[in-house]
């Protein structure tokens, strides 16, 4: 698979034109602000990150990636969009939050260091991509054997469609129109399908509520919408 062949250069091309401003805590990005300590949190939960070496999948302009080197993780953050990954190189000159940034796919990174670190995360990316599958099978081949690896990303659901969609991107918005495609969104048994398949092993789902109001999320029972999942890398295959 090249570096582009799971990606969908009109995503890229999205984001990648909103670059400058995804540190913008009111821009077009605040959600990804406001979620932010709540997905944090759930890292937390399940790994520790002091001194780990964490794949930051996806990682856009860098907002979950310091947040994980703030912990005190050695974080590589990949992306296939160059705009974003210079304004991560940027913010993280002034945050003094250092993070490793490669422009490349995570198919590429997975077969250039197998089992090369004991965290992954992998964030609003599923349902972005042509092959959420294949994104999945690589987060699994960089883990180490007991390693862990996170995953954030939307329902499959009318009520996902309602609020992740007409109101998030039609009526508040949170988003850009166009942000998401209804099609892509991914149910939980699928991801937990593609993961055993890859010799994941579950440990834990969780919703994530997002409270508009309060700019604010937390995770929650409730995954119709918003959901977060973690699993762990068998340790032989």
């Amino acid at each position: 698979m090249t570096e582009t062949g799971n990606a969908d250069p009109a995503e890229l091309g999205r984001f990648g034109a909103l670059a400058s401003r995804w540190w913008d805590p009111d821009g077009e990005f605040r959600t990804l602000h406001h979620i932010n300590p709540a997905r944090l949190d759930f890292v937390r939960r399940h790994a520790m990150l002091a001194g780990a070496g964490v794949a930051d999948i996806g990682c856009g302009g860098g907002i979950l990636s310091e947040a994980l080197a703030a912990e005190g993780a050695h974080v590589t953050g990949i992306d296939l969009a160059p705009e974003l990954l210079e304004v991560a190189r940027l913010h993280g000159l002034e945050s003094g939050h250092h993070v490793d940034y490669l422009e490349t796919s995570v198919e590429t990174l997975a077969a250039e260091r197998p089992g090369g670190f004991g965290v992954v995360t992998c964030m609003e990316l599923l349902e972005h991509v042509p092959r959420p599958d294949s994104i999945v099978a690589a987060c699994a081949a960089l883990l180490n054997p007991g390693g862990v690896v996170l995953f954030s990303t939307l329902n499959r659901t009318p009520r996902a469609w309602l609020f992740a969609i007409v109101a998030a991107e039609y009526v508040a918005r949170l988003v850009p129109r166009g942000t998401h495609d209804y099609a892509r969104f991914i149910r939980p048994s699928e991801l937990d399908r593609w993961a055993r398949q890859s010799w994941l092993e579950p440990i834990e789902t969780r919703g994530l509520a997002y409270n508009p109001i309060r700019a604010s999320a937390s995770l929650a029972d409730d995954t119709s919408i918003h959901y977060l999942a973690a699993y762990r890398r068998a340790h032989s295959p």
